[in-house]
């Protein structure tokens, strides 16, 4: 296996593997993934993902069922991986973080509060089984919460040394860039990562409206989530629904709409051309190929895996190889199948009011 590459996020000085793993719809979530049984399994993919080369474990406190089931998963088995290998899991050398926004069913047990923040990390912390995670992210942006006041709690958490940097997910460019000047005109801790979803055909606000954000001063990583698009990218939902993938399972009943609307709307015929595209010009398998693809963008900082299955997850790490087998003339074919390539980038509001004449 080649070795894998790393990439900076963002301003925080800390290097990220190019694949990292997920727990999100992974652990914790049904018979065989929770208790002794998801532990084990858990360890399995763990051992094989840090032994490629991955150095991020992604978590949050809704996973799982009931919520935070993922984190105490996930939690157990580093330890006792670390037990049992202590060299490959010397904390210093990878990366855990958490996200904080649904953390229960009362009226402050969500949010982004001051009181949520911190009690909300305080519960993943003890899960996890871990006195800091390296990143928290604000789960979501919270609309009845000032922004200040976000700003103000995620600098807390950061300085009283429950997190090491703090970051969003799925905030838009705007938002991010109001907590980062807030950050800086207050003297508090600016937001230095973000957490999007990013795959073929989910595209616009990665390649387009976070453009200004990957340059000074907001030097924004990223760590994107979907990547195969809840499976469609594998191409197993080419023909029918495999009895056992995530769509069958309750509470994914919103996939099963989704994948719907995908074979409405020609999303599964496309993947169907992309599926003979990987095996005929790239000899690999689709879910390679659409990870490949993402890793060809230098914006993303990390792509968050989910697997169940050691095979999964070896799968998963022969990207890396695509991606460096994979050449323009294949990118070029490849847009030509999905069409979907966001206009070119001309500032927040358009190409603006001037131009300018060139010979």
């Amino acid at each position: 296996m080649s070795s894998m590459p790393y990439r900076m996020l963002g301003n925080t000085g800390l290097q990220v593997s190019v694949l990292s793993y997920g727990f999100w719809a992974t652990f914790g979530v049904k018979d065989g993934l929770t208790g002794d049984d998801g532990i084990e399994r858990a360890k399995d993919c763990l051992r094989v993902a840090r032994k490629g080369g991955i150095n991020l474990f992604d978590n949050a406190e809704v996973y799982g069922n009931p919520r935070g089931a993922a984190e105490a998963v996930m939690g157990e088995a580093i330890a006792q991986l670390t037990e049992e290998g202590p060299e490959l899991w010397r904390r210093s050398d990878y990366l855990v973080t958490t996200k904080v926004f649904w953390g229960g069913d009362g009226v402050n047990e969500a949010g982004l509060s001051r009181k949520h923040v911190r009690e909300g990390l305080d519960a993943s912390l003890e899960r996890l089984q871990m006195d800091y995670v390296d990143l928290v992210f604000c789960h979501r942006p919270d609309p009845h919460t000032p922004t200040e006041t976000v700003v103000r709690a995620m600098s807390e958490a950061v300085r009283s040394g429950a997190a090491h940097g703090w970051g969003t997910s799925e905030w838009s460019a705007q938002q991010i860039t109001e907590a980062f000047w807030l950050a800086r005109t207050l003297g508090l801790e600016p937001p230095q990562f973000e957490q999007p979803q990013y795959n073929m055909f989910h595209r616009d606000r990665v390649e387009q409206e976070y453009h200004p954000l990957y340059n000074a001063p907001y030097n924004i990583g990223t760590t994107v989530w979907s990547p195969l698009m809840s499976g469609v990218l594998t191409g197993k939902y080419n023909d029918e629904v495999p009895e056992g993938s995530r769509l069958t399972q309750p509470g994914y009943e919103w996939l099963q709409k989704m994948l719907q609307g995908h074979r409405e709307s020609g999303v599964i015929d496309k993947v169907r051309q992309l599926t003979t595209f990987a095996t005929s010009e790239l000899e690999c398998t689709m879910a390679e190929l659409a990870l490949a693809w993402v890793l060809g963008n230098a914006n993303v900082t990390t792509i968050l895996l989910g697997a169940t299955k050691v095979s999964q997850l070896e799968e998963n790490l022969r990207a890396v190889d695509v991606a460096r087998r994979m050449t323009p003339e294949h990118r070029e074919a490849i847009e030509a199948i999905i069409g979907n390539k966001p206009s070119a980038y001309q500032g927040w509001g358009g190409a603006g009011m001037r131009s300018l004449d060139t010979l």
